[in-house]
């Protein structure tokens, strides 16, 4: 007998004969299975797939956002002031980094960071997704790329270039690391200058690569360039000269404002201390201020001859008419004092301007209703906000006229009690500068001609002209704006600075407001040095040298011919040196 038959027929189990039922009912099971799971899926993939449509879309489905170049900012001339460049963004995938410690270390200092921070970033809790560093330079981002590094990844994006950095800082202002506008021309042209993002519809597989390309594609829409009024040139001298004497000067900041007379556009703006737009390490609050449109104060004896207009047109006086001043340089007017820096018995209209009287300025404001006056501030600009789309722009203060008390009415009429800006100065000396019309300001290049609002005759805007350029030159506040080749006119101005519910000792804002050249005016300059503090604090010694030496080259920029004699100097060698006579 055979193994086999042995082992048969000594198992129960194997001896036994199975029923045919339970093999059929097997079969039937299995088939029933299947059937079933075919059911299953064509339910899933056929009749009811929304769901399982949406989770793959939610997994694998992206919508790329193509960036659209943002558009440049350029001065009147064509010269970029700002414009995009391609910058890379560095991402990466943290559970997929696959790189030796050579190539991490080579990683790291492209990235200008420690290979500890690296690591830590790729560490980051979120395993899918991280940034490594946005908006490097393309060459490095060149070389990252040639590391090939599994896990690591780069995203196209633009970065803002600012050719003239602290320059016209806060003119051009700067962008987000989105590319969004935050400051200055960045901010307020925004929409024009940003255009509109493209996108198209992609499928991804896990390792972020672009497996295929599904909808519509929307092509960008780049953005639009944003021409200025700005001269990059004037811009660059005017902040030179203003930084030289803010530093000479050793003063806490200062501001100065281009305007050309003829058109109100805004031609050079520029404030110290600055910052650089590009590096955002520069940016600190108080060198960010754009002080010449945001800080307001008082004005001091600039408005002096606003109020000297005032009284031509309203017949109360002529330019030569006599005033009595004081012989001891001191009036009396309802318990308060007014003084003068020096004596005067008697002084015309054109030399109160001249002398910058605050006596003879009191007594011409007060043979006219307060009214008329808040009037004559109030159209040249004063307490309103300058029409120009800057963000911050202030309006200064002008209290109505029926809450004046008769001090307030004299103090009114040399600059105290009132608030403006440098821009907002500027702005208003146009009526003088354009034979009585005032202009409206500009930041974009003017196309064709500019009208403006009559305030005064013309005859009487040339009347102050003549008192400005008397205050220019011998005998006046400010001889140190005089200008070689180009006749000058202008006003000074010194303020205590306020502190609290007074005025301080010792901290002063010197002014200087002026246009040449005097007969025909083409440029309008304003200066202001805050705080000076090395023994000069009048507009006269610290703002009028900035004055001159801006106007000068600008209209030397603008190729506006000299209109006084230059002579020559006869030069003698004096011990092997070339020496004026």
């Amino acid at each position: 007998m055979s193994s086999r038959s042995i082992q048969y027929t000594s198992s129960p189990l194997l001896a036994s004969r199975t029923p045919v039922w339970r093999s059929k009912f097997v079969v039937a099971m299995l088939a029933l299975s299947f059937v079933v799971l075919a059911g299953r899926a064509a339910y899933i993939q056929v009749i009811s797939n929304d769901f399982f449509q949406k989770q793959g879309q939610v997994r694998f489905a992206r919508t790329l956002e193509m960036p659209a170049n943002r558009g440049r900012i350029l001065d009147r001339n064509g010269q970029i002031l700002a414009t995009s460049v391609l910058a890379p963004s560095i991402w990466a995938i943290p559970e997929d980094v696959e790189g030796d410690p050579k190539q991490l270390q080579r990683l790291a200092r492209l990235l200008d960071m420690p290979l500890s921070e690296l690591k830590r970033k790729l560490d980051d809790e979120d395993k899918t997704f991280v940034w490594l560093k946005r908006q490097v330079d393309e060459p490095v981002a060149r070389q990252i790329a040639a590391l090939n590094i599994k896990g690591i990844y780069q995203r196209k994006e633009y970065k803002r270039q600012y050719p003239e950095g602290e320059v016209a800082a806060h003119l051009v202002g700067f962008t987000s690391i989105e590319d969004h506008g935050q400051e200055g021309v960045e901010l307020a042209f925004n929409q024009t200058l940003a255009g509109k993002p493209g996108s198209r519809r992609v499928i991804k597989d896990r390792l972020g690569n672009v497996v295929e390309v599904v909808g519509e594609t929307v092509p960008p829409v780049e953005g639009r360039d944003v021409q200025l009024s700005i001269d990059s040139k004037i811009q660059f001298y005017a902040y030179q000269r203003l930084k030289q004497a803010v530093r000479d000067n050793q003063a806490k900041a200062g501001s100065v404002v281009v305007l050309d007379a003829q058109t109100g556009e805004l031609l050079a703006l520029a404030n110290y201390p600055s910052y650089v737009p590009g590096k955002r390490q520069s940016f600190k609050d108080a060198p960010m201020r754009n002080r010449a449109l945001t800080d307001s104060f008082e004005p001091g004896s600039t408005v002096k001859p606003f109020v000297a207009a005032l009284a031509l047109e309203k017949g109360v006086a002529t330019p030569g008419t006599t005033l009595q001043i004081s012989p001891n340089g001191r009036f009396s007017l309802g318990g308060a004092t007014i003084t003068d820096t020096h004596t005067y018995a008697m002084l015309t209209v054109s030399e109160v301007i001249q002398k910058s009287s605050n006596i003879g300025i009191t007594k011409l404001a007060m043979q006219m209703p307060a009214q008329d006056l808040w009037e004559m501030y109030s159209q040249v600009g004063f307490g309103q906000r300058p029409q120009l789309p800057f963000p911050g722009a202030v309006s200064g203060r002008l209290r109505p006229w029926k809450t004046w008390r008769p001090i307030e009415h004299a103090t009114m009429s040399y600059g105290y009690g009132l608030s403006a800006s440098l821009v907002q100065l500027a702005h208003a000396y146009t009526v003088f500068a354009h034979d009585g019309e005032l202009l409206p300001i500009t930041l974009e290049k003017a196309q064709g001609p500019v009208t403006g609002v009559r305030l005064i005759q013309a005859k009487n805007a040339r009347a102050i002209r003549r008192m400005l350029q008397m205050a220019t030159g011998p005998g006046g506040t400010a001889p140190k704006a005089q200008t070689v080749g180009y006749s000058v006119g202008g006003k000074t101005g010194t303020a205590r600075k306020q502190e609290g519910r007074g005025y301080a000792d010792k901290k002063y804002r010197g002014f200087f407001v002026g246009m040449a050249p005097i007969e025909q005016p083409r440029v309008i300059v304003a200066v202001m040095i805050d705080e000076p503090d090395a023994g000069k604090f009048y507009g006269g010694d610290v703002a009028a040298p900035v004055f001159s030496e801006t106007v000068q080259q600008t209209l030397h920029l603008m190729g506006v011919q000299p209109d006084i004699e230059v002579k020559p100097q006869i030069v003698a060698r004096v011990e092997g040196q070339e020496a004026p006579l």
